[in-house]
């Protein structure tokens, strides 16, 4: 079996490549050497990355794993969010199937929904709040519409919700609460939007690692939830990272500069993902938490 996996030098790619070629899987990554190395990786890296890509060099392919996105939240530029996460992708969509493959896998957002209401329904109202967020809806409403037109093809988006686990360091500001919270709690106070009782639904990286492969096998195209779908507060998250990396920190609340673009509470209802391939999350935010530190990648 041969894979292409963009954003393979990512979270979640990296991640998701590496799972692959312990399955000895022939695999083929984009990005670039700025995000994550991959530990004896012997499959196939091209760059720079997504964007620019050699097409020549991809060739016949079983199956797609796009996680490659612009993913900053912040970045006010309409055209550029759309021209790299949504027209990059009609392209790639066009000519992987062109070469003949026949199995999409693609990463959506739940910053789709907005300020929409919770628990988060695949069907319900999307009211996205920043450019992030729209382009990963003109990207669903772009993939039905393709996989309408290619009734051979399946192909299904995953809205991710807030991702944590190994391999996210480089991201920055755009890492998890979760990862940057313990950074701050190793050194003292960690800072909280007032009062910390805003709630995301934090999935595993290793539950998102399956989500992927199991929808890789889906049998109808689709756009659905990828969250634990269970949301938790900041103010929690202190409590938990408190048990696990042994410190005693109280948080400081300060005021939320982006009021009128931040989702206070993310929840996604897991029915549909169940339903149309069989997923269904494994890991609570405490054990993922726990497993996380024990890897050594909770704190840097």
């Amino acid at each position: 079996m041969r894979v292409l996996v963009t954003g393979g030098t990512g979270f979640i790619g990296s991640n998701l490549a590496l799972h692959l070629l312990e399955q000895g899987v022939d695999v083929v990554i984009t990005g670039h050497d700025a995000e994550q190395t991959l530990p004896g990786f012997t499959g196939t890296f091209l760059q720079p990355s997504f964007l620019g890509l050699n097409w020549d060099a991809i060739g016949s392919m079983d199956a797609v794993f796009h996680e490659a996105a612009i993913n900053n939240t912040l970045l006010g530029d309409r055209s550029e969010m759309v021209r790299a996460n949504v027209e990059s992708s009609r392209e790639l969509f066009e000519r992987v199937v062109g070469a003949g493959c026949r199995r999409i896998v693609y990463a959506s957002s739940t910053a789709a929904y907005g300020d929409a209401p919770t628990p988060y329904k695949e069907d319900g109202p999307m009211r996205p709040l920043n450019p992030y967020g729209e382009s990963k809806k003109l990207l669903d409403e772009f993939a039905m519409r393709f996989a309408y037109a290619h009734s051979d093809v399946v192909v299904v988006g995953l809205r991710y919700c807030n991702v944590y686990g190994p391999r996210e360091n480089h991201k920055g500001k755009r890492a998890s609460m979760i990862y940057q919270l313990a950074q701050q709690m190793v050194k003292g106070n960690p800072r909280l939007f007032k009062h910390g009782e805003q709630k995301r639904d934090y999935i595993s990286i290793d539950d998102v690692v399956r989500a992927n492969l199991l929808a890789a096998q889906a049998t109808e195209s689709c756009v659905v939830n990828c969250g634990a779908g269970v949301a938790t507060s900041f103010n929690t998250l202190v409590e938990i990272l408190n048990k696990v990396l042994g410190t005693n920190r109280t948080p400081e609340y300060f005021d939320n500069p982006h009021p009128e673009t931040y989702q206070n509470h993310t929840e996604c209802d897991m029915t549909l993902a169940r339903k149309r391939f069989g997923f269904v999350p494994e890991v609570d935010i405490r054990s993922g938490i726990q497993r996380y530190h024990e890897s050594g990648s909770l704190v840097s």
